[in-house]
């Protein structure tokens, strides 16, 4: 399959937001139960590439994926870990674009200076855990019925990649400020 991976911007928020609203209502895939709008969409890209990575997969021109990373905490301490993502239209689920987002999005953080990425996945989705493992997560343990959703209790397993080893860590670069971006 022939695509391409670039940053995002939030002329693409219409695509991310099509790929994503069918994940909010009809899947525990993410625990949001109301899909955001374009516009809201277009604001969250907005507000995540000045800091955060934000990648798209296009194949023949339409974003038919992405992936993004995120504040892990909101304390100061937690600054080195970073929340990671990727949602692929599944038209196109098993292409190999997970991967290629990800491998696009991970030196990328480890670049900035993030010590270690976190992906919480809702269980039991072998697709995103099988991705995440391969890719080098390790799963670190299990939130049991921690998200109420489509009637149901459902658990979410927490997956670590470490990313940047230096102690004591330096501080992040944004991701606008990173070279060949």
């Amino acid at each position: 399959m022939n695509y391409k991976v670039r940053v995002a911007t939030s002329d693409d928020a219409s695509a991310v937001q099509a790929i994503y609203a069918p994940m909010v209502l009809d899947t525990v895939i993410s625990f949001e139960l109301i899909p955001p709008t374009v516009d809201e969409m277009a604001a969250r890209i907005a507000a995540t590439v000045p800091i955060y990575p934000f990648l798209v997969a296009e194949v023949e021109g339409k974003v038919v994926g992405y992936a993004y990373a995120g504040q892990h905490r909101a304390r100061e301490a937690y600054r080195w870990s970073v929340d990671v993502t990727v949602y692929i239209d599944p038209a196109v689920h098993r292409k190999g674009l997970g991967r290629a987002l990800y491998q696009r999005l991970l030196p990328l953080l480890e670049k900035q200076g993030f010590h270690a990425a976190y992906a919480g996945i809702a269980l039991h989705n072998a697709g995103s855990i099988g991705i995440h493992e391969a890719l080098g997560f390790t799963h670190i343990g299990t939130y049991p019925e921690v998200g109420y959703k489509h009637s149901q209790w459902h658990s979410v397993g927490y997956w670590r990649k470490p990313l940047c080893a230096v102690t004591p860590p330096k501080e992040i670069i944004p991701f606008i400020e990173v070279e060949g971006v």
